[in-house]
């Protein structure tokens, strides 16, 4: 069965980086395109990034633009969102998503369980 598994959140102050990690398995991780969500405390959930099969087209909300960086090691079938010049508002349950389709249709059928990051001096 799909399987995802976050891993990498933690507390972290304002300015700080950590990389969060997402092991897949159960399908062909290559095949699809892959999101990270998030939920921040008392908020609904916000979408934060995309990237396609092959790892070679990305996107971003606004909040995160500049600062997020996602990527794929497809033999590994793992995903990655780097997260640098953390901020209080970046603080949210985050989640690793798969995408329905093969081709980016921004909806979900399976999520991780989640990782906590928390930015707090």
């Amino acid at each position: 069965q799909v399987q995802l598994v976050e891993s990498g959140g933690g507390l972290v102050q304002p300015g700080g980086s950590l990389r969060l990690s997402c092991a897949a398995s159960g399908f062909t991780f290559s095949t699809y395109w892959m999101h990270w969500v998030r939920q921040a405390p008392g908020k609904g959930l916000e979408w934060v990034s995309i990237i396609n099969s092959g790892g070679h087209t990305t996107y971003y909300a606004d909040s995160v633009k500049g600062r997020f960086t996602i990527s794929r090691d497809n033999a590994k079938n793992t995903l990655y969102l780097q997260m640098n010049n953390l901020k209080s508002e970046d603080t949210a349950v985050y989640y690793c998503t798969k995408d329905r389709t093969t081709g980016g249709a921004f909806e979900y059928d399976y999520w991780g369980q989640g990782t906590q990051v928390t930015v707090s001096s």
